[in-house]
């Protein structure tokens, strides 16, 4: 068995030890993360996510998006999984946490109120022979849905007395940044949305070194601020424990409401495999407008990476056991003879 399969088996892949490696080196070396100036790596992560989300808007057609909304029940229960389900089983345990556990609970919430990934989605949804077209449809909605009802969310914890956060003008920003792009990006679809499907993987490269610059100068203003000085390995522990429960108290809710609706299995897992999961895209590049600089930023960023690199994991093995179900033979079974 060849690294690269063993990492992928364990839910590993190149990205996610890069993002690992990128935060031990903000460890040892924080002083070009907290640098600032127009030529600054935080300068050019702005930049990069407005090119990120133009590039986003770039590949996404209009007429695909029109032509999915006729299985208008499934496009619901989707997105109602990942707006409402999701944020509103972490308040529900809000009560519970202590103040010292505050900024990890903020980080979760955030979590929960993004957006559902794109790329992933499709292809484990792909992978476990499910509705191909419908996840494509509620994975873009989601993202184009999650510029302003993420924020709506977090606007009911972010003030400037939690970590120094400041809500205002992130709307504006937001729309700015975030929204603009993606609408220039989806008008000139007709002209360069050829090239840019053409060019997917080189985007997504792109978009991976956005996340990556990101993700370093969010855990420089971390360590610099010895904002995880108050966290303890037990409570790291606890975290990803939180992450697997999330994910699974999420995806056997998904399947109760799948099979209480009646829906047919393609759609099932649609609705299971884009209804339990969350953009580490929009999660990283929204954390730079939504946290600014807060040095708390690169503790609210924990619960997203944790649910990614476990999210991966378990639809990854859950969609090959599906495929295999589909791909299996019949029985055989032994037709009577006539006597």
């Amino acid at each position: 068995m060849s690294p690269k399969t063993l990492l992928n088996k364990v839910g590993l892949d190149g990205f996610l030890l890069a993002l690992l490696s990128l935060i031990v080196l903000a460890y040892l070396w924080p002083g070009p993360g907290l640098m600032s100036g127009p030529a600054s790596l935080g300068s050019l992560a702005n930049y990069g996510l407005s090119l990120v989300f133009f590039f986003y808007g770039l590949r996404l057609s209009p007429k695909e998006l029109r032509d999915g909304l006729s299985n208008w029940r499934l496009h619901l229960l989707v997105q109602a999984a990942t707006f409402v389900l999701f944020p509103l089983l972490l308040l529900g345990v809000k009560p519970l946490v202590p103040q010292q556990a505050e900024l990890l609970w903020l980080g979760t919430f955030y979590l929960a109120a993004l957006p559902s990934t794109v790329s992933s989605s499709v292809v484990m949804v792909s992978m476990a022979r499910g509705n191909i077209p419908a996840a494509i449809f509620n994975a873009s909605i989601s993202s184009l849905l999650g510029v302003f009802i993420t924020p709506l969310w977090m606007a009911l914890f972010l003030s400037a007395d939690v970590s120094g956060m400041d809500t205002s003008g992130i709307i504006l920003k937001l729309a700015v940044q975030v929204l603009a792009p993606v609408l220039v990006g989806i008008s000139l679809h007709s002209y360069f949305g050829g090239w840019a499907m053409k060019y997917k993987k080189q985007l997504r490269y792109f978009d991976q070194a956005v996340i990556l610059t990101i993700v370093y100068t969010s855990f420089c203003h971390s360590f610099a601020g010895h904002v995880f000085d108050q966290l303890t390995m037990l409570q790291i522990i606890f975290l990803s424990q939180l992450m697997t429960a999330l994910f699974f108290i999420v995806y056997f809710i998904l399947s109760a409401v799948a099979r209480i609706v009646g829906l047919q299995r393609e759609e099932r897992i649609t609705l299971l495999f884009c209804g339990s999961k969350k953009s580490i895209v929009h999660g990283t590049v929204m954390s730079k407008v939504l946290f600014q600089q807060s040095a708390a930023a690169g503790i609210v960023l924990l619960p997203i990476m944790m649910y990614h690199a476990l999210q991966l994991l378990f639809v990854s093995r859950i969609a090959r056991r599906m495929a295999l179900e589909v791909e299996a033979p019949p029985p055989i079974q032994r037709v009577p003879t006539e006597s």
